[in-house]
């Protein structure tokens, strides 16, 4: 069903470089990751190493044991000087893909999450892999609301499991709206 995608290419954008996710990726990132106050809106404490190389060694297979779902799981670094700036991931089922990201916290507010994100939609558009792009946001995380409306997302009404469903259409392999601008 996957098989005419490339999965194995980086994504570049005019800073960031993001690349698929591999187990050794675990070592780059989880000094970013290991900062507990990322869990303050997303729950669960910071992964070990240890296990922080085992959820890569699943994610790394870039599919659900029962092939229903794609994951696409990429870090993300700055070209400039290769530093890891964070992770970026869509999860496609059916006609949708769930997109989510984390940057660590020395990197926020610097527009790298919605370049990433930018750069992903587009992917996604490209291959016509999908109709519709969904974010899920706690309702008082503003940095990442803010990331999901510079790339064109729109709140709903819907909330699953406290956080609110964001929502992005995608048209004619463009995202729409317009994926420009933004922080």
């Amino acid at each position: 069903m996957w098989n005419h995608l490339d999965l194995e290419s980086d994504i570049q954008t005019e800073r960031l470089l993001l690349t698929p996710l591999q187990v050794d990726h675990a070592d780059l990132l989880f000094p970013l990751l290991k900062d507990e106050g990322l869990h303050r809106f997303i729950g669960g404490a910071p992964l070990t190493l240890e296990e922080l190389r085992a959820r890569y060694e699943v994610l790394a297979r870039r599919l659900s044991a029962d092939g229903k779902e794609l994951w696409l799981n990429w870090i993300v670094r700055r070209r400039a000087d290769d530093a890891a700036v964070g992770t970026m991931q869509a999860t496609v089922s059916g006609s949708r893909a769930e997109l989510a990201w984390v940057m660590g916290q020395p990197w926020q507010g610097r527009g790298y999450a919605s370049e990433a994100a930018r750069s992903i939609i587009e992917w996604l558009a490209g291959y016509a892999l999908v109709d519709e792009v969904r974010a899920h946001i706690h309702p008082e995380h503003a940095a990442s609301e803010r990331v999901a409306r510079a790339v064109g997302f729109a709140p709903t009404d819907v909330f699953a499991e406290g956080e609110r469903i964001w929502r992005l259409g995608i048209d004619e392999g463009r995202a729409q709206p317009s994926t420009r601008g933004g922080s």
